[in-house]
């Protein structure tokens, strides 16, 4: 299973999303020092979900990290979040 298939299956199963987009970004960084040349490196993550409602950014930005914890102590070396409720993301 790919690095991207594995972020959309734990987070399918910690949150059941209403919405969910994983990108994988690591061809911009491909040429950057700290890049491990994987191909499956640097992901985009942006989730829509009720487990998100009266959090801060901050703590559904651990929620997140936390239930990736193995991928990010492995083979993802940057993620970026956008976590949203329902609600806010229909405001967008």
């Amino acid at each position: 299973m790919s690095v991207e298939d594995s972020i959309k299956a734990k987070l399918t199963e910690a949150f059941s999303p209403s919405g969910l987009t994983v990108l994988n970004q690591s061809h911009l960084h491909a040429t950057h020092a700290s890049s491990p040349g994987t191909g499956e490196s640097h992901f985009k993550v942006e989730i829509v979900s009720e487990d998100f409602a009266g959090l801060s950014r901050v703590e559904r930005h651990r929620m997140v990290n936390e239930a990736l914890g193995a991928l990010l102590a492995g083979p993802v070396h940057a993620l970026s979040i956008k976590a949203a409720t329902p609600a806010e993301s229909q405001q967008n």
